[in-house]
């Protein structure tokens, strides 16, 4: 019975998603609602980016013979320490080696020449750019949000080990417009965000008006919804210089990403520490205030 039940349910699947009309009518209701509950049920119970035991046994030999002091080695937060070997919804090698979101290195090496005085890292993990901004940024004070626990007790961990505790606070609360809005700072502030699709429903007019004289870098998640970067765009350029930059394939990243660290290892080991395992070619939006002064 249960068999005949789902073939009867591939069979109506499969002549909906022939038919443009039906499907854009699944699409604009119960999709867009699957989609949106798929997008609730993640932030509560994020899922851990996956992997084969072959690939955690080689990941896990890397850290112990070339990060067993659990340093990161290179990259805009070199010398940060990681309190245990572990990162909360990304892949942990990258960050040690200092590749992680190697396209944004410039992004933060220009940030961290400006006059930051505050910075909010919305969906912190661990703690990798709430602590290493922190680290960078000598004067400013961070407060980081993660609606998983765990998450916000590393990022603690990490910011007493590296002596930022005093000015990284971490919470587990969500972090909506409203909260967004209502956060104190002293002068220049930076918002950082990586929140799973959340971003759309975040940034509202009401809050990029807020941010006018601030600047914010966004990683967009169009695989989730495709119209996300584009209403992100459109509601910052009134106000903001909007600044793409696009992830790096993981082939790409083996290919090209040269570390001495890795000069013993073939190119499908370099693959496998390397990859930040994305579902698609991800985007990051920097937007920078027209209005704020550079330094």
């Amino acid at each position: 019975m249960v068999a005949h039940m789902k073939s009867v349910i591939k069979r109506l699947i499969t002549s909906a998603a022939d038919n443009d009309r039906v499907w854009a009518a699944l699409d604009s209701t119960i999709l867009r609602a699957a989609r949106y509950a798929d997008w609730e049920r993640q932030k509560l119970h994020p899922r851990p980016v996956p992997s084969s035991p072959i690939e955690d046994s080689t990941v896990q030999a890397a850290v112990r013979a070339i990060v067993p002091d659990l340093t990161v080695r290179h990259g805009p937060f070199k010398g940060m320490k990681y309190p245990v070997s572990e990162s909360m919804g990304s892949t942990l090698f990258p960050k040690l080696i200092g590749s992680y979101e190697r396209e944004l290195h410039p992004i933060i090496e220009a940030i961290c020449r400006t006059a930051c005085t505050d910075v909010v890292n919305i969906g912190c993990g661990e703690g990798y750019y709430s602590v290493g901004l922190a680290m960078r940024l000598s004067s400013a004070n961070v407060l980081a949000f993660d609606v998983d626990e765990r998450a916000v007790e590393l990022c603690r961990k990490m910011a007493e080990l590296n002596h930022v505790g005093q000015r990284v606070t971490a919470s587990s609360s969500l972090c909506d417009p409203d909260t967004l809005c209502a956060i104190p700072h002293t002068g220049k502030l930076l918002v950082v965000s990586d929140c799973e699709g959340y971003e759309r429903a975040l940034f509202t007019e009401q809050v990029v008006a807020h941010l006018a004289s601030h600047d914010v870098l966004i990683e967009t998640h169009d695989f989730v919804d495709i119209e996300i970067s584009a209403r992100i765009r459109e509601r910052f350029q009134r106000t903001h210089d909007v600044h793409q930059i696009l992830s790096v394939d993981d082939i790409q990243k083996a290919h090209t990403y040269e570390y001495r660290e890795l000069d013993s290892y073939d190119l499908q080991t370099r693959k496998v520490l390397l990859a930040e395992s994305r579902p698609a070619i991800m985007e990051w939006l920097f937007m920078t205030s027209r209005s704020a002064p550079r330094h």
